[in-house]
């Protein structure tokens, strides 16, 4: 069992049981048990990079999962989705996704599901990596080019010309 906080400050634990799995599928029509495999194609993304990917789906599996803990505590759907965000979609994707390997019924398949895991977190970070890389290496140029388009607008606009104030104003005779 697994448990992560939502920005409430509430804790959530993570059960995984084949009911809870029928359930999600049920309801959300999401099948926890294909991770990639077939679906894994370039058309259509399988669930592990899905579920990553998407917060929106995310969330509405972390409340299927967490639904029975959420009638106790009179949490809607809304309340939830509403406490969910930044770190606290960080904690819960690891912590859902380390339930989901554990889940697995064969060990053989458990130790697959935590590779593939593992290599999609290691692949994220390396992205992640180049991403920064170009952001610190083209940020400055942007900077610049904002700059110099901003101090050309003000330019631009206090050498306009403007009409004379009423006291200039010529009055007929």
């Amino acid at each position: 069992m697994r448990t992560f906080k939502d920005n409430a400050g509430r804790t959530w634990s993570l059960t995984l049981s084949v009911w809870t799995v029928k359930k999600v599928r049920d309801l959300l029509g999401v099948d926890l048990l294909d991770l990639g495999g077939e679906s894994a194609s370039a058309q259509k993304p399988g669930l592990l990079f899905r579920l990553i990917a998407d917060p929106v789906l995310l969330v509405d599996v972390l409340y299927v999962v967490c639904k029975d803990q959420a009638d106790s505590a009179g949490i809607t759907d809304e309340q939830f989705g509403r406490a969910m965000g930044g770190d606290a979609i960080d904690a819960a994707t690891k912590a859902f996704l380390e339930e989901l390997a554990d889940f697995t019924p064969s060990p053989r398949d458990r130790a697959r599901a935590r590779k593939v895991i593992e290599t999609t977190w290691a692949m994220i970070d390396k992205a992640q990596d180049v991403l920064d890389a170009r952001a610190e290496k083209e940020l400055p140029a942007a900077v610049e080019a904002l700059l110099t388009e901003m101090a050309e607008m003000s330019a631009l606009g206090s050498s306009s010309t403007s009409s004379p104030d009423s006291s200039a104003q010529t009055q007929d005779p």
